[in-house]
């Protein structure tokens, strides 16, 4: 324990010595609150000094209440002297500023605190339950590939993902969303967010500009956000038909890339009607552009069948992504790309020097998961637990909650509604207000462009049963009804 210094023989007394140097320890944070110690013999032989010399150091410490000492446990710094966690400084958005670090710094630690996860309560998005965890098959699928064959550990591996994934991927979204793709066109990513950021590395020059929703996904306003040119962004507004296409004409003609949701438009739930589609993809061949479709729960549609995907309908100027995180689990990490082959070098060259390739065990259980007919089987479950447990939550908050302070915003697809709420409402405040009951929920204003902002929350459904959404709704419309007053 370097902290400790060295004691001086010459002086005498070394428990002392070594009682105040232990205390000096905890003070200056070398030593925290539950920090588990070394045995009195394991201390004593690193000290060079007599066992006694140290047992009487902690016994002292140990009655001033700065040590404890339980049986089968050893002895380890005091719990009590823990100070409770302190609010996050208002000033921190100035730190970077006052650090004199660059501009894009700030940009980041800026979407670093906005993204920082939600607590495991309702109502946090993509929070899977028991009752849909894959959990037994997963495991049993884990053991048996890592502890030998193509999942135990080995070199390096292909950029592009592992062979067997992705032919299951390709496979898998020819048959449930006429995807046109091969395998090497598949690129295996750590989930959506970084299949958005390869696109927009990959797409968007300088002075190019791009298309995105107004309202859109935070992960995708946020990547553009940070790019290190102004003006990239156009913000184009969504109706009842989703993208509004000749509005996107109007305002960037010239764009590069066209971001979008088309099955299931982020946040607001609406599909891109088949005008629009077209309307889109003769846009994009016109104007030598690209289409970046997110597909991120297409799965999930409670009314009638998933829609094709718009990949289907023009594959050499779209890039469609995908994600394994809302069907199975967001800690899994993996997702894919499905690139024109035109792009497949330029991705892969973007993936080598973002992280080189993907864990390699994981994406051999998802392979095995897939091709052994697992994932079909698992989707038809979750889409009929999340379908009661949708049904149920937009029955109770009708019940809850009057039309003039909140109601909810027809969809049906997906892992969240929106809870839209009166003009007069801040949704950021009613998310502080609803943290300290024990509520996790999005606001769905920064979702907009400035100057078009409506409040409202999300709301995750996937992960809790129904009847913790109703104690939590409940929670939650006294919170509304509190801040309305």
């Amino acid at each position: 324990m370097p902290s400790f210094g060295t004691l001086d023989r010459e002086a005498g007394n070394l428990s002392r010595q070594l009682a105040e140097a232990l205390r000096e320890a905890v003070r200056k944070g070398d030593l925290r609150p539950a920090d588990a110690l070394p045995s009195t013999r394991a201390l004593a032989a690193s000290l060079r000094v007599a066992r006694g010399t140290v047992v009487e150091a902690y016994e002292q410490l140990i009655a001033e209440g700065f040590l404890e000492s339980k049986a089968g446990a050893g002895t380890r710094v005091a719990l009590a002297l823990a100070e409770p966690p302190a609010r996050e400084p208002r000033v921190a958005s100035s730190q970077a500023a006052q650090a004199g670090l660059p501009e894009r710094a700030e940009t980041f630690a800026r979407i670093g605190r906005e993204f920082k996860p939600l607590p495991p309560v309702p109502f946090a998005i993509s929070v899977p339950t028991g009752l849909t965890a894959p959990g037994d098959i997963w495991r049993r699928l884990g053991n048996r590939l890592r502890a030998r064959g193509p999942a135990s550990p080995t070199g390096y591996a292909n950029p592009l993902g592992a062979l067997a994934l992705r032919e299951a991927i390709a496979d898998y979204v020819r048959k449930s969303r006429s995807v046109r793709c091969e395998a090497d066109q598949v690129i295996v990513t750590s989930g959506t967010q970084q299949g958005l950021f390869l696109a927009s590395q990959v797409l968007l020059g300088p002075r190019d500009q791009a298309w995105v929703e107004n309202p859109a996904y935070r992960g995708v306003t946020a990547i553009l956000e940070s790019l290190p040119y102004r003006d990239a962004m156009v913000r184009v507004p969504v109706d009842a038909e989703g993208l509004d296409v000749e509005a996107g004409i109007r305002m960037a003609p010239k764009a590069r890339v066209a971001f979008v949701t088309p099955s299931h438009q982020y946040p607001l739930g609406m599909p891109l009607s088949m005008a629009r589609r077209a309307a889109l993809l003769a846009w994009a061949r016109s104007a030598h552009g690209w289409v970046v479709e997110d597909d991120y729960d297409s799965e999930l549609r409670y009314e009638g069948s998933p829609f094709p995907a718009l990949q289907g309908l023009a594959p050499d100027r779209v890039v469609y992504l995908g994600t394994f995180s809302k069907i199975l689990f967001p800690s899994l990490r993996l997702g894919y790309v499905v690139v024109p082959p035109s792009l497949v070098d330029a991705f892969c060259g973007a993936r080598v020097l973002m992280d080189r390739h993907p864990p390699t065990a994981d994406q051999h259980v998802l392979a095995a998961f897939m091709t052994e007919g697992h994932l079909e089987r698992h989707v038809r479950k979750v889409r009929n637990v999340y379908a009661e447990q949708r049904l149920s939550l937009i029955e109770t908050l009708e019940a809850l909650l009057p039309r003039e302070l909140a109601w909810i915003e027809p969809g049906d697809q997906g892992m969240h509604l929106v809870l839209w709420l009166a003009a007069r409402l801040d949704d950021h405040e009613i998310v502080r207000l609803a943290a300290n009951e024990g509520i996790a929920v999005r606001a769905a204003s920064p979702m907009f462009a400035a100057g078009t902002a409506r409040p409202g929350l999300i709301l995750g459904f996937g992960g809790f049963l129904s009847a913790q959404m109703k104690a939590a709704a409940e929670r939650l419309a006294a919170v509304i009804a509190t801040a309305a007053t």
